[in-house]
């Protein structure tokens, strides 16, 4: 099993201590990438498809690394929707 693999498994568990830095690699494994969105955008990061143009919108987790339930959801099932996983 690559690490790739690993680490789409461990997204799908929808561990409580999923980190940002593993969902940019987990994302960036399937083509996305952050976009910044200039200076005032704060915590919000933006991911898109370069083949697909398909957008992922969050608020960066602050002061921990670790994202929310919620947001593990939200990727999930909008990487489903797409056919990404």
């Amino acid at each position: 099993m690559s690490k790739a693999e690993k680490l789409l498994k461990r997204f799908l568990s929808k561990p409580k201590d999923f980190t940002y830095n593993e969902l940019k690699k987990l994302l960036a494994g399937f083509g996305y990438e952050n976009i910044s969105s200039g200076k005032t955008a704060g915590s919000r990061v933006t991911f898109i498809s370069s083949e697909t143009k398909h957008i992922i919108k969050l608020h960066k987790p602050h002061p921990r690394s670790e994202l929310k339930r919620y947001q593990l959801d939200y990727i999930e099932e909008t990487l489903r929707d797409k056919g990404v996983i």
